[in-house]
């Protein structure tokens, strides 16, 4: 019986995954196989991972958390779960500079694919990388670091370089983060105000199932230092403070949501929307998002609202957030201020992709860039077009692998060779 992704909506088409508890483990693994990639803790909706050789998980690798002697940095296994590195991090007041909304994504999973939390000033979760540590096409184990030539096509590599093994993050020291939430802000207001509403706090989220006239939820994630008390704001250009804690998913319990309410905490138990110790939904939902530029996003938006009809009943919620710019080559964010259009779906997959499609198609004159992990169908091929590096990223794909080992089915119908 195939294995398959957390939602079960791919299958992978191999039985061959290996658990190495050793990057020399993981060398012989790659030197011996003709087809590999790398597994991470499979929250990805698309075939990113997938192949028909070995898959290599590191999930049993030591963590082997190590923070720099300036304390600027940490370096661990590019297995380790988000929640498990800031788990190490607090015995030294160190934090990271944002965290996605599910801490339980693996470092390297979720740097190999661009994912991210939110903030105009955060970058995604891959610019706070230094180093990379990958086995290569002949099992050799090779160092790439900022300012190294080809490391900005490296970071956000869909696994198709090599196995990354050991990754080094840029950190800071801890912050406490507040959590306030609004509700019911009217969509004219929102579209009106959006670069207010997005600038509000350090990180904010706008939910919605499309169909009402208001967005349902506006969550506010405000950074402050540690023993700094928040003050709730009460109003959000009309739209007023929930007085209790909620969940993204209408009527849904919020128990297993991270603090409300204002309750200042731990960095890294507030910038995620769920708690570590829970795993929200077992998988029992499809996600899709378009990362679009800034500066159109009221225009997105709003071309989302006119056609809302054909896929709203699809929707269990929709989240809008901001990304900050930055220079890897297949970063959704590269080169531009971003705006994530992103999508839980029913797991209905048929109807999924065809509503994918219908909002590929509307976002186009957007320059809408898919997330690598969610699922999208690209049926008029525009991916290539929206990487202006994408040239340098298939010349460096081609000199770390001639002979196409880490190559899949994804990498080439998305990125060609």
């Amino acid at each position: 019986m195939s294995e398959t992704n957390w939602a079960g909506n791919v299958a992978y088409r191999t039985s061959r995954v290996h658990r190495p508890t050793s990057v020399a483990e993981v060398q012989e693994l790659v030197s011996a196989s003709r087809h590999v990639r790398a597994l991470g803790t499979r929250h990805a909706f698309s075939d990113v991972t997938d192949t028909s050789g070995d898959l290599v998980s590191l999930e049993l690798l030591d963590p082997d958390v190590r923070v720099s002697a300036d304390r600027r940095t940490v370096e661990l296994s590019a297995g380790t779960s988000y929640a498990r590195l800031a788990e190490a991090l607090e015995p030294h007041a160190l934090a990271l500079h944002n965290l996605a909304s599910l801490p339980h994504i693996s470092v390297g999973g979720a740097v190999a694919t661009g994912t991210h939390g939110s903030g105009d000033r955060s970058g995604n979760l891959p610019t706070a990388v230094t180093a990379l540590e990958i086995v290569d096409a002949q099992g050799e184990l090779r160092r790439l670091a900022r300012g190294d030539e080809g490391f900005e096509g490296a970071v956000v590599a869909l696994g198709a370089l090599g196995i990354v093994v050991r990754v080094t993050l840029e950190v800071e020291p801890a912050y406490e983060v507040a959590q306030e939430i609004h509700t019911d802000l009217p969509w004219t207001t929102a579209l009106e105000h959006l670069d207010e509403v997005l600038s509000s706090a350090d990180s904010v989220s706008l939910f919605t199932t499309w169909q009402p006239e208001v967005v349902d939820q506006v969550w506010r994630k405000s950074r402050l230092a540690p023993g700094e008390s928040y003050a709730l704001r009460g109003d959000l250009l009309g739209a007023p403070s929930s007085p209790v804690k909620l969940h993204p998913i209408a009527h849904v319990d919020p128990v297993n949501c991270t603090e409300q309410l204002g309750v200042p905490g731990p960095w890294h138990e507030r910038l995620p929307h769920f708690k570590a110790s829970h795993m929200p939904s077992a998988g029992e939902e499809l996600q899709s998002e378009y990362l679009v530029p800034r500066e159109r996003a009221v225009e997105a938006i709003a071309m989302l609202r006119s056609i809302s009809s054909r896929f709203a009943g699809l929707v269990q919620v929709s989240e809008i957030r901001s990304i900050a710019t930055d220079e890897l080559w297949l970063s959704s964010a590269y080169g531009r201020d971003t705006v994530g259009l992103h999508f839980t779906w029913f797991p209905r997959s048929v109807q999924v992709r065809k509503a994918a499609a219908e909002i590929e198609s509307a976002l186009a004159p957007f320059e809408a860039r898919p997330h690598w992990g969610k699922v999208f169908v690209d049926q008029g091929g525009r991916v290539p077009s929206l990487y202006p590096r994408l040239a340098d990223f298939r010349e460096l794909r081609a000199a770390w692998d001639p002979s196409g080992k880490f190559l899949n089915t994804f990498v080439r119908r998305h990125l060609g060779h």
